[in-house]
């Protein structure tokens, strides 16, 4: 279930009554086709979504608290090179336009996030309408970081901020983060969802070598 200090929009208009104490419902929206893979020189894009929505959420104070995704690149220990955040989002709700969010990158040890690594790193999407926001990174991650978590903060408040999505899969993959009053836990979700819509792509040449193309990119974790 939610916090009371998280905003939720319904993909759907079902069982509002008994949550109207704790959300905004927005219009009903038609699902967006499955967006194409990123064209590039065989990058991986690791995911857990399914590429269905179930809700737009946002919290009621952005700043300091952070959604994520741990990736595992042990059986990929190549593709160090992270190339991309995507983050599924939406501009007309709640205020009908882009305010942009931080990403981050951090360390993952004993079974829960650790340290920033990477950022944070200001985004302001220029897409229309809701879907995949590719968030550029072009960053290495060290070696000795076998796992990481690719994380995003709504960072202004509602509803002057844009909303994160969870997909439509009731089965929690335990790949989802909350970080808020100075500790990681998994996220809690909303009413059964809890697989947060955020992606990495990963490659595995460095960053400032340009790769000679090996075909499409392929997908993991899903």
């Amino acid at each position: 279930m939610a916090s009371r200090n998280t905003v939720v929009v319904f993909a759907a208009l079902a069982a509002v009554a008994a949550w109207a104490a704790d959300v905004v419902v927005a219009p009903t929206v038609a699902d967006v086709p499955p967006s194409a893979f990123d064209a590039g020189d065989g990058p991986l894009e690791l995911k857990y979504d399914n590429n269905t929505r179930s809700f737009f959420f946002c919290d009621l104070t952005g700043r300091g608290r952070w959604v994520g995704n741990d990736f595992d690149l042990s059986a990929i220990s190549d593709y160090r090179a992270i190339m991309k955040i995507k983050v599924y989002s939406w501009p007309d709700w709640p205020n009908g336009k882009w305010d942009g969010f931080r990403l981050g990158i951090y360390g993952y040890a004993g079974g829960q996030p650790t340290s920033l690594l990477w950022g944070p790193k200001y985004y302001k999407p220029t897409r229309t309408g809701y879907g995949w926001c590719t968030c550029s990174v072009g960053w290495t991650l060290p070696p000795e970081n076998k796992i990481f978590v690719a994380g995003v903060e709504q960072y202004y408040d509602y509803p002057d901020l844009d909303p994160m999505t969870l997909d439509s899969n009731l089965t929690f993959a335990g790949h989802s983060w909350l970080y808020e009053s100075g500790s990681w836990s998994k996220l809690p979700g909303v009413i059964g969802y809890r697989n947060l819509m955020l992606r990495v792509v990963v490659n595995n040449v460095p960053v400032d070598i340009t790769p000679t193309s090996v075909g499409r990119v392929k997908a993991l974790y899903y």
